[in-house]
């Protein structure tokens, strides 16, 4: 089975299109074909900056995608301004449309997964898209109640109970039926998308020290330890709550298949600092399968040659290993 995996461009003037270009060159297109959504002038303008002369075939319609081929279905744009490091409102636009696009194709199996490149918060909400991140789009636009966000690499699976939402508002949300739900969720991925068939997963405490037994926070006591109890009388294999700071500490993160990690930065930071650079965003619970690098735009390096494509091309490999799982007979 050769799945064609799409890919959405990403803020035009952030490192997305660097990271593709220099990416799809190490794809081993008897594997898979990619297929880039995107303006062909955005390819050319960053192809034409790296020195680089790739063969992409461009399609006007996705009957003209060519599986022996790097693909681009184009979508032309006038008046196209790329300047790298700013964020713009066309610039918000340009990643939104591709997305819708990826997450269309990805439904109805033209394509057998989406591949996200970063986009600027700030750029797309500037062009009217009221949404925290690609996560919540992509739940919105499949219709799907509840998702995961998780970051993947070859030592360590972290997932987050709360993601894009202030810290302010982390105690509030948390409550034992998200938390309830969210295992679920992860316990299925590991098992369907992984081949993990008993996954064994760690879950975190919210305050510091798990809240020393109720002194410094109530919510382990209340919340989390009520929930693991319910949860392990599903048959989900869940222990904790942990430490965040002793468990990575002690590295006991060796002695799980996945983590539960409370909210955004307490899961993101340790997993990147040991992903060195190839982590994966995977979205768990999602109809179609999506992987995304685990950084954001840099619209500090953009335009200079310097952005790093192994996030993305772990992104990609991902996606290629979860689509032939899924999708061959």
């Amino acid at each position: 089975m050769k799945p064609v995996i799409g890919i959405s461009i990403g803020d035009i003037n952030g490192v997305g299109p660097e990271i593709i270009l220099k990416a799809i060159g190490k794809i081993d297109l008897e594997a898979s074909s990619p297929l880039i959504i995107a303006p062909k002038q955005v390819l050319d303008y960053h192809a034409k900056q790296l020195k680089l002369r790739i063969h992409i075939n461009r399609c006007e319609f996705i009957d003209q995608i060519d599986p022996g081929f790097i693909n681009l279905l184009d979508m032309p744009v006038e008046d196209l301004k790329i300047v790298p490091g700013n964020k713009s409102t066309q610039s918000g636009e340009i990643a939104m449309q591709s997305i819708e696009l990826g997450i269309e194709l990805a439904s109805i199996e033209v394509t057998q997964a989406l591949v996200t490149a970063p986009i600027s918060k700030e750029a797309v909400n500037l062009a009217g898209y009221k949404i925290p991140g690609h996560t919540e789009f992509l739940a919105q636009k499949t219709d799907t109640d509840e998702v995961l966000m998780m970051l993947v690499s070859e030592a360590l699976r972290v997932a987050l109970v709360t993601a894009h939402i202030p810290i302010s508002a982390v105690s509030k949300t948390i409550s034992k039926e998200l938390i309830l739900r969210k295992l679920g969720i992860l316990d299925q991925s590991l098992k369907k998308d992984f081949g993990i068939p008993s996954p064994k997963i760690a879950v975190f405490g919210l305050n510091p020290h798990a809240g020393d037994g109720g002194v410094i926070g109530k919510e382990e006591i209340e919340v989390i330890i009520p929930t693991l109890k319910k949860a392990q009388s599903s048959g989900i294999n869940a222990e904790g709550p942990f430490p965040a700071d002793g468990f990575f500490g002690q590295r006991l993160d060796k002695e799980f298949d996945a983590i539960l990690a409370m909210y955004h930065d307490q899961g993101l930071v340790p997993f990147k600092l040991l992903s060195f650079g190839k982590g994966v965003n995977f979205t768990a619970g999602l109809p179609i399968i999506r992987t995304s690098p685990d950084h954001g735009t840099a619209f500090n390096i953009a335009g200079k040659g310097s952005a790093n494509p192994s996030s993305f091309i772990q992104a990609y490999e991902l996606a290629v290993q979860l689509a032939k799982k899924r999708y061959e007979p």
